[in-house]
């Protein structure tokens, strides 16, 4: 599956666009990191790279194909969007959110099927979750309530994620959990990812691919290698960045250390 955008365009008013001329492609088994400064847009554009928000300018494909002219349950089968956590008002417990999930593949009157709550398990279990069955959503923490909407995405069986700010509210475990949990999906079974992320390390650490966008409108899209470089995001933070490698047991690391506003 190969996921485009083409001269993508937004503004809320006209005359005032936030994205100008956004171009990116991805591909199976590609990770995609979208990074930029608070106000430049990165949930705007994912809203819009799905037909959330109406593109005012350019246009979303899915295998050459506008995804205005693709029927919605379809693309659906092919998408999941994992939105940022907010507090769950709705009394569910965590296995009947994630069972949501099936939604796209069960009939508007049809029941869950043994194979859709095996999946629910098995989705719960891969980002390790399964302490929580049985407790409502309104009762757990945010960074829980996030595991929980990326189990859910999970059993869509998407080819490709689209997470916005999954390491949100999370601690070190659970963030390495989502990011080995994103990883493992792209290389086992060639799901594409494309997340918002405020961690340059994290782009460095899964990404092959990122874009980073600026206030002004502009984004830079390319390989995670050459596109997350001290001079770009100084560019587009006005901080002064540093970038070193660390190698720890045969495994190679990125440490991102801001050094002072510019």
């Amino acid at each position: 599956m190969i996921f485009e955008i083409r001269n993508g365009s937004f503004g809320y008013f006209p005359g005032q666009e936030i994205l100008k001329n956004v171009q990116l492609s991805v591909g199976d088994g590609d990770v995609l990191s979208i990074l930029g400064p608070n106000g430049a847009g990165k949930t705007t554009l994912l809203k819009c790279m799905m037909g959330l928000l109406k593109w005012r300018g350019g246009a979303s494909y899915l295998d050459g194909q506008n995804i205005a002219h693709i029927p919605v349950r379809k693309l659906w089968q092919k998408i999941a969007y994992v939105p940022q956590a907010k507090s769950s008002v709705f009394a569910y417990t965590t296995e009947e959110m994630v069972l949501l999930g099936r939604s796209a593949h069960i009939g508007v009157i049809s029941q869950p099927k043994k194979e859709d709550h095996e999946k629910a398990a098995a989705a719960m279990e891969a980002v390790g979750i399964t302490h929580l069955r049985g407790k409502e959503c309104s009762r757990i923490s945010g960074g829980e309530l996030q595991m929980v909407l990326i189990a859910r995405a999970l059993t869509t069986e998407p080819s490709m994620l689209v997470l916005d700010e999954p390491e949100s509210n999370l601690d070190f475990k659970n963030q390495l959990i989502i990011l080995e949990t994103i990883k493992e999906l792209a290389k086992t079974k060639g799901i594409s990812s494309i997340f918002n992320t405020h961690y340059p390390a994290h782009a460095l650490k899964i990404s092959n691919k990122s874009l980073i966008l600026n206030k002004n409108g502009y984004s830079i899209f390319g390989n995670t290698q050459d596109v997350v470089n001290s001079q770009n995001m100084c560019d587009s933070f006005s901080v002064n960045v540093h970038i070193s490698k660390l190698q720890v047991n045969n495994e190679k690391h990125h440490l991102v250390i801001p050094l002072n506003i510019v």
